[in-house]
């Protein structure tokens, strides 16, 4: 079975606008741009990477990135890596590669699922402006807030907040390895988000450097831009540089658990349960379900794991009544339930070893590199017992499967779709990242590829319909992608409406004002409006 540790793992017609070039780039003059356009000094021996030094190169270039389909030969690499570590270096980049007509990818994190931050499919030759070193972390507990930079993993800032507060905390990403600049971009769910809501929910500024190199905060760039920029997808808009945060107030005692039930223990008809009661149980408790294969009591037998994984904001008494109250069904006893702090149930939620010191989360991106695909979906109506049979039989055709169903309701049900981009909020009742993982190289990439297509399929009739809904963090190019010099709206409108529904409308018209000749961009980036000629 695999380790949590190795999970955290329209009717427009449009000319996309874009500065191609078939010649190599020219690293000398793009560092003479840059420290023509710098206010800080550049030490490129530690900031500026190019294959003709290819150790440290691959070196940078493989940090953060999680997806091992993205990092093997054949896979498009950029031309050179750029490292700011000063603000102003940002806005240096973007108006050097504006100038110089280099297409830029702009990496904070690296989980990034189809590699977008780091690879260009469709556009070559390209840059990466990796923001790594920026990750200050200035936590205020007295005015509740934190201004954090985009280069900070969510596991860094919930050590300084804990560091400052055990009764604070931010109700982001459950893997802490997540760069925060990417990761509030697509929403960043997360364990307490039921009562809470999304980062991108509980963020108050931000810092941005636009298409013409200016840093922006919330005033400057207006209430339109900042509502894009919390949900509608990084990569569209500019450059994040920080975010300013709101803190939300923690017990000091929180209580977590894992109970695990094979389909042989009435797994089955318990997934079944649980999709009535999560979304609708006290909204202090969150309890998902990992799903992947094991070995039943029968011997030889291959079977299917449903592993129920929880917090809940309160202590190990309230909590057992809450649960015999709305989930007996599972069983959970007092000698299931762990009661810890809030920063010791982050670990526990991203699959530490009990015991892990919290000083780990100051570690970065240490989690293992594999190759996967993912897949979302969010669901609506309960699927029904002869349906999740049907599920567990072609789940079980695949080597290194996962599935994770996240539950709703709770806050996430009374803010509206329309609040900020990600739309995906009153109805629904849970969400499924579908996984495979696998560690034996490119050549088998294929079938596994086939098995997601297929399972993905199959859950069809029981998923969101029209559209079948999808969340940006898991990008999955599957949907659609985006085709340079041709006039394929409809293209960005299949994968867009699936991603944020009606906000994509609105969110072509903020990219269409704040960046008219998409120099943001790549295969699934918002698309601007066409420029009317004459």
């Amino acid at each position: 079975m695999l380790s949590l540790m190795s999970l955290c793992l329209a009717s427009f017609v449009l000319l996309l606008s874009v500065s191609l070039s078939n010649s190599a780039l020219n690293p000398e003059s793009f560092k003479q741009c840059l420290t023509l356009n710098s206010k800080a000094s550049i030490s490129f021996t530690t900031a500026f990477y190019t294959p003709s030094n290819a150790s440290s190169f691959t070196s940078v270039l493989a940090s953060t990135a999680q997806n091992l389909r993205y990092l093997v030969p054949s896979a498009p690499k950029p031309d050179f890596i750029f490292t700011p570590t000063d603000e102003s270096q940002v806005q240096a980049a973007v108006i050097c590669t504006k100038k110089q007509g280099i297409h830029l990818r702009v990496r904070s994190g690296g989980h990034d699922y189809e590699g977008l931050s780091y690879v260009s499919q469709i556009e070559k030759p390209f840059m990466i402006l990796d923001l790594a070193k920026l990750r200050a972390v200035n936590v205020d507990i007295q005015h509740r807030m934190a201004w954090v930079q985009a280069g900070a993993t969510i596991g860094e800032v919930y050590y300084r907040i804990a560091e400052k507060s055990a009764f604070h905390g931010f109700p982001a990403g459950l893997c802490t390895t997540l760069g925060i600049g990417g990761h509030i971009t697509g929403g960043a769910y997360g364990s307490m988000m039921r009562k809470y809501g999304l980062g991108a929910d509980n963020v108050l500024d931000a810092r941005i450097v636009d298409v013409n190199g200016k840093i922006l905060n919330r005033a400057a760039m207006g209430e339109d831009l900042f509502w894009a920029i919390r949900g509608g997808g990084g990569g569209s808009f500019g450059v994040i540089l920080s975010w300013k945060i709101k803190l939300v107030p923690v017990p000091k005692t929180v209580t977590v658990f894992t109970v695990s039930r094979s389909l042989e223990q009435n797994g089955t008809k318990l997934l079944y349960r649980w999709q009535q009661v999560a979304p609708n149980i006290d909204e202090n408790l969150f309890i998902r379900v990992l799903i992947q294969p094991g070995n039943s009591s029968v011997a030889g037998k291959r079977t299917v794991i449903t592993s129920y994984n929880a917090l809940f904001l309160g202590g190990a008494d309230r909590l057992l009544l809450v649960m015999r109250r709305s989930f007996p069904e599972l069983g959970l006893t007092r000698n299931d339930c762990l009661e810890t702090s809030w920063i010791k149930s982050i670990l526990y939620i991203a699959g530490y070893p009990n015991g892990t010191p919290p000083e780990v989360l100051l570690q970065g991106n240490s989690q293992p590199k594999v190759f996967f695909k993912s897949k979302s979906d969010f669901v609506r109506e309960v699927v029904p017992e002869i349906a999740l049979e049907g599920l567990w039989k072609r789940f079980l055709l695949e080597d290194g499967p996962l599935m994770i169903w996240n539950p709703y309701g709770g806050l996430m049900s009374r803010v509206p779709e329309s609040s900020i981009p990600f739309p995906h909020r009153n109805g629904t009742l849970y969400k499924i990242q579908y996984l495979t993982v696998w560690i034996d190289g490119e050549k088998n990439t294929g079938k596994h590829l086939q098995w997601m297509k297929k399972i993905y399929s199959y859950m069809a009739p029981y998923v969101s319909l029209f559209p079948r809904e999808a969340y940006v963090n898991y990008r999955d190019l599957d949907l659609g992608m985006n085709q340079w010099n041709k006039t394929s709206f409809e293209v960005a409108w299949h994968w867009g409406s699936r991603y944020f529904k009606d906000n994509f409308r609105r969110l072509v018209l903020v990219k269409t004002k704040v960046d008219p000749e998409n120099f943001f961009r790549h295969e699934q980036s918002i698309p601007p409006l066409p420029i009317r000629k004459g």
